[in-house]
């Protein structure tokens, strides 16, 4: 049943993806292109992100525990640090060099652009590369 729930979340949020311009990276340029093209669109799609997810959890985090978990599972670490600015910056700048950040990019796989193919790989690899640093610092790897 987890996977299923966990499948239809999904799809439900790659098809809010695409209807709403996310995995389309000129949409998403001409957001961050102030001073040229703004696009001002997916302002409208982040408030309404913000929106939902902040009735969602209210409503949910009430219940003593999760419909197919035993426990919520909540971050919780709340300090910024060196790792946590890093890995914000590279985002960010992925994502504007880009026009995606990762649940886009995956929704516009199947139109096999030569953005996309050459930003996944790329993805993938900084993943990889994310996880392995601290093993690589401390000698684990």
């Amino acid at each position: 049943m987890k996977t299923l729930a966990g499948f239809l979340c999904g799809l439900m949020f790659g098809v809010g993806l695409v209807v709403s311009g996310m995995s389309d990276p000129a949409k998403v340029l001409n957001f961050l292109d102030l001073f040229g093209a703004w696009d001002p669109s997916l302002a409208f799609v982040m408030g309404g992100a913000v929106l939902t997810s902040f009735v969602g959890y209210s409503y949910v985090l009430k219940r003593p525990s999760p419909v197919l978990s035993d426990v919520f599972h909540l971050p919780t670490k709340n300090d910024v640090d060196g790792q946590m600015l890093t890995g914000a910056a590279l985002f960010g700048v992925g994502w504007g060099l880009g026009g995606f950040c990762p649940g886009p990019a995956f929704t516009a796989l199947p139109l096999m652009s030569t953005g996309i193919l050459a930003f996944l790989p790329a993805l993938l690899i900084g993943m990889w590369a994310g996880r392995m640093a601290p093993l690589l610092r401390t000698g684990a790897a």
